[in-house]
C-alpha cells in the first residue's frame, strides 16, 4: 500500500480488490520469490542466540521435499494437516508444504495440552501432526482417540521411532528421503486452506475454516496498521505465535507476500528487556506487539538504552489507550498503530499514523476494502447520522478475508450472520469521520494478555477435576492482562476448598488444557446463578464481582 500523497479518503474512495481465480498462499509467499537470487527469508534465532539464516531458494527446496513426503505418506488433496510446534523453521516448512499440496493446515499452539489438541484433532479429523518431543508425548496420552491420525512427525529425533502401536516419523528423515521434484497443486482461491480454531461461549472451540484468498485478504489491513508496508520494510518479528492468526497472517505471510524477511523467536516466557534487545540486536524494522507485551515492555527502566531501527510498530486484540500510545512514542520512537479483527474476519479496522492521528478510545477507522458497520438487532445498518447509537460491529459479505464458514458447523456459522453482515460479536459505535469505538463484548469471551478465551473449555477442563462438581468462568478485570480467568467452582460433597485445592485445580487446567488459559483466580461458592434451564447466568457473576469493586471503592 503505498501511501505517498494519499489521504485515507482517497485510498478508501480508490480501492478495488484483485483476487485472482487460481491462487496458492504457497506459491505466492515462496515459491515467487525463489529465483536462485538467494534472498533472505528467514532469521530463526534459538533459545541461546544462535542464528540461523534461510533464503526463499532454500525454503521452496525443502517444502517441496515435505509436500513429497505428505503425499509419500498417504495424505491427500484436502486432508487436515496439524502443526502443533512454536515458532521455527519447521513450523514454516510444514505450513507452506501443506499450502502447495493442497492440504489444510491446522495450527495448534505449542501451550496446549492434551484436552485442547484432542479436541482439535479430532474436530479437523487430521491426518497427520508435525511436532517435536513434548507434543509427542501429550499425543501419545489420546492417540487412541484420534483414529484419523495416520502419522506423526517429530523434528527432534534423527530415525522413526520403529515402533508399530505408536509410529512417529523423523521430520527431516521423510523431508530427505523425499522427492525434490514437486508441482504444486492448482488451487482456486476459495480452496479450503487453513483451519484456526477460535474460542467461543457456547459448546467446544469452532473451526474457522479459511481459503487460500484469506492472505490477500488480509493484506490492506497489515499494510495499514504497518505504515505502508512494506515500505522501509527489512525485518519483521513479532512475540505472537505462528498458531494464531494474528503470528500467521498479520506477519510471517504477509511479509513473505511482499518478499520482506521474518524473524523467528519465541520467548518460552515474554520478557520485555529481552524484546528490546532483539529488536536492538536484528534491527527489526517493523513488529506485531499484542498489548500486553507492550505492557511489560512499559516496565523496562531506560528503553533509551537500544539503539532501534523500528519503523512501525502494530498493536491488536484490546484497547491501547493514550498512556500506552504515549509511552511508544518516546520509547519506541513510533505511533503505535492500533488494528481490529477476529479469528473469522481479521484486521478490517486500524488506526494508520501516517494518514491520521490515532482518536484515543476509538479502535479506527475501515480499512480500505471492507464494509464495517454498526447494526441493529434486524442487521440494518445504523445511519450514518446515528452518531454514538450503540449496536453491533459487524462486516458486510463478501469479503475476501472472511472464512468460509466453521469447519463441520453449519448451524454456528448461519449463527454468525445477520443478513448479509457478519457480526463480530463485540458492540460498538461509529463517530462523524468513521473511527469505530468499542463498547463490550456481547458474549462471555474473555481477552486476555491479548488472547481470546472462551469459558466453555475451561469449564469443561473444570468439571473434569474429580473435586469439582460444578463450574463457572468469567473474565475478571487486571490492569496488566486486561482481564485475568476467574473461575466459580461448586465443589463435590467431601472435598475443602482450600489453597492446596486451588493450586491443584491450577495445575489441572494448566496442563490439560493450555497454560495461558488457567483460572488465576478461583472462588468456591455453594452455588451459582442458573436460568430455568440449567444454563449459567455469567453476567450474574460478572455483575456481583463488579459491585464488590463498587462497595470496594466506596470504602473510606
Amino acid at each position: 500500500m503505498n501511501l505517498d500523497g494519499q489521504t485515507y479518503e482517497s485510498l478508501a474512495a480508490n480501492f478495488a480488490w484483485d483476487i485472482p481465480a487460481r491462487y496458492n498462499i504457497g506459491v505466492d509467499v515462496c515459491d515467487k520469490w525463489a529465483d536462485g537470487s538467494g534472498r533472505l527469508a528467514l532469521i530463526y534465532e534459538d533459545a541461546e542466540g544462535n542464528a540461523t539464516r534461510y533464503t526463499f531458494d532454500q525454503l521452496k527446496a525443502l517444502s517441496d521435499r515435505f509436500a513429497n513426503a505428505l503425499l509419500a505418506a498417504g495424505a491427500q488433496r484436502g486432508d487436515r494437516i496439524g502443526i502443533f510446534l512454536s515458532q521455527s523453521i519447521e513450523t514454516a516448512l510444514a505450513h507452506l508444504a501443506a499450502y502447495k499440496a493442497g492440504m489444510v493446515a491446522v495450527p495448534l499452539f505449542a501451550l496446549f495440552g492434551v484436552d485442547a489438541i484432542e479436541h482439535r484433532l479430532g474436530d479437523s479429523g487430521a491426518v497427520a501432526l508435525i511436532t517435536d518431543h513434548a507434543g509427542v508425548r501429550k499425543v501419545d496420552e489420546i492417540r487412541a482417540a484420534l483414529p484419523a491420525l495416520r502419522h506423526v512427525f517429530s523434528v527432534d529425533i534423527d530415525q522413526d521411532n520403529g515402533d508399530p502401536q505408536a509410529p512417529v516419523h523423523s521430520f527431516w528423515q521423510a523431508l530427505n528421503s523425499a522427492s525434490a521434484s514437486f508441482t504444486p497443486a492448482d488451487t482456486g482461491a476459495d480452496d479450503p486452506a487453513v483451519i484456526i480454531y477460535t474460542s467461543g461461549t457456547t459448546g467446544k472451540p469452532k473451526g474457522a475454516l479459511h481459503g487460500h484468498r484469506v492472505l490477500l485478504g488480509h493484506l490492506p489491513g497489515v499494510e495499514m496498521s504497518q505504515q505502508g508496508f512494506p515500505a522501509h520494510a527489512t525485518l519483521m518479528w513479532t512475540p505472537a505465535d505462528w498458531a494464531w492468526i494474528g503470528g500467521l497472517f498479520d506477519v510471517l505471510l504477509p511479509s513473505w507476500h511482499h518478499g520482506v524477511a521474518v524473524l523467528a523467536r519465541r520467548f518460552a516466557k515474554f520478557d520485555g528487556e529481552a524484546a528490546f534487545d532483539l529488536m536492538a540486536r536484528h534491527a527489526v524494522s517493523h513488529t506485531f506487539l499484542p498489548p500486553t507485551a507492550l505492557k511489560m515492555m512499559r516496565g523496562v527502566e531506560h528503553p533509551e538504552r537500544w539503539s532501534l531501527a523500528l519503523r512501525s510498530v502494530a498493536s491488536g486484540g484490546e484497547s491501547l489507550g493514550e498512556e500506552l500510545i504515549g509511552w511508544g512514542r518516546k520509547a519506541l520512537r513510533v505511533t503505535i498503530n492500533e488494528f481490529y479483527g477476529q479469528t473469522e474476519c481479521n484486521v478490517v479496522v486500524s488506526s494508520c499514523a501516517a494518514l491520521f492521528e490515532p482518536r484515543f478510545g476509538a479502535i479506527g477507522r475501515a480499512v480500505p476494502g471492507h464494509h464495517v458497520a454498526i447494526v441493529d438487532m434486524d442487521g440494518n445498518e445504523l445511519p450514518q447520522g446515528a452518531i454514538g447509537a450503540i449496536g453491533d460491529i459487524a462486516v458486510a459479505a463478501p469479503d475476501p478475508v472472511m472464512f468460509l464458514g466453521y469447519w463441520g458447523n453449519e448451524a454456528a456459522t448461519r449463527e454468525k450472520f445477520r443478513g448479509k453482515f457478519l457480526l463480530t460479536g463485540d458492540l460498538g459505535t461509529r463517530d462523524a469521520d468513521g473511527f469505530i469505538r468499542f463498547v463490550g463484548r456481547g458474549d462471555d469471551v474473555i481477552t486476555s494478555a491479548g488472547y481470546r478465551i472462551g469459558p466453555a473449555s475451561i469449564e469443561d477442563s473444570l468439571l473434569r477435576h474429580p473435586a469439582v462438581s460444578m463450574a463457572a468462568v468469567i473474565g475478571a478485570p487486571d490492569p496488566e492482562r486486561t482481564e485475568i480467568v476467574m473461575a466459580f467452582v461448586v465443589l463435590k460433597a467431601g472435598f475443602v476448598g482450600d489453597e492446596a485445592l486451588v493450586r491443584e485445580i491450577q495445575h489441572h487446567v494448566k496442563t490439560r488444557l493450555a497454560a495461558h488459559e488457567y483460572p488465576r483466580e478461583i472462588r468456591f461458592v455453594d452455588s451459582l446463578p442458573l436460568t430455568p434451564t440449567g444454563k449459567v447466568i455469567r453476567k450474574a457473576l460478572r455483575e456481583g464481582l463488579a459491585q464488590e469493586g463498587n462497595d470496594s471503592a466506596a470504602k473510606p
